[in-house]
């Protein structure tokens, strides 16, 4: 049987080496993305375009006539949902003329340009979803199960599902990037926000794509952590 105290050791020490520093940079990248949203939220547009209307604008750009934008309750809950078409865009975006909420709108419709467009690495995170959302509901507890027990196996088994999960995150980062990238791109060439301006919204969306950095880095640091406790198990 394993030694249950060695595990909790190792377990915690990988933790504080390893996790705690990815999820402290985690939320100081939460914590920055909200800072640029409500400092950029406060700051109005000259063309007093909303951000519903900013989000039709880059759907204009790229000739798309069937989606449609839409109203969601909360706060930064904005996002494109490709299986009926719809931008949803949250209450503090979807009327708001300011510097943030159309960076955050034109983001929303670079997502719906990526599925117009067939992007590739959209494609790819599609294929791998069924098998990234599996693992994280079962990776980590059957490696812990797996070491528990003293079934190597079955932890590695868990393992290599919560790879997925990881995977699916790595390939996540490009769509984020790309979709802000056409964002700030159809901003500057139909003149939706002023240098200025798009300077601010620009500053918004890179916030927001760094948190998808940090929950990727975390979830490395915590995959890292499990091979490497299994393996000193093994020795």
């Amino acid at each position: 049987m394993p030694d249950y105290f060695s595990y909790y050791y190792l377990s915690n020490y990988y933790y504080m080496i390893l996790v705690l520093p990815m999820v402290i940079l985690s939320l100081i990248a939460s914590a920055k993305v909200k800072s640029s949203f409500n400092k950029y939220s406060k700051v109005l547009s000259e063309k007093r375009l909303t951000g519903a209307q900013a989000a039709f604008e880059v759907l204009r750009y790229y000739g798309i006539t069937n989606i449609k934008i839409e109203r969601v309750n909360g706060s930064l809950t904005d996002h494109f949902d490709p299986r009926i078409n719809i931008i949803r865009l949250s209450d503090n975006v979807y009327n708001s003329t300011s510097v943030a909420a159309i960076g955050v709108a034109c983001h929303e419709a670079g997502h719906a340009a990526q599925y117009a467009q067939n992007y590739t690495p959209i494609k790819m995170r599609n294929t791998v979803l069924p098998l990234a959302n599996l693992g994280s509901k079962l990776g980590i507890p059957l490696a812990i199960i797996g070491f528990f027990i003293g079934f190597t196996p079955l932890a590695y088994a868990g393992v290599i599902f919560f790879s997925f999960a990881v995977f699916f995150q790595l390939i996540t980062l490009p769509v984020e990037f790309n979709a802000s990238k056409r964002a700030i791109q159809v901003i500057g060439e139909t003149n939706i926000l002023s240098e200025e301006e798009k300077s601010g919204a620009k500053k918004v969306l890179s916030a927001a794509a760094m948190t998808y950095v940090a929950a990727l880095a975390v979830s490395v640091a915590s995959l890292l952590r499990l091979i490497l406790t299994i393996n000193k198990r093994r020795r």
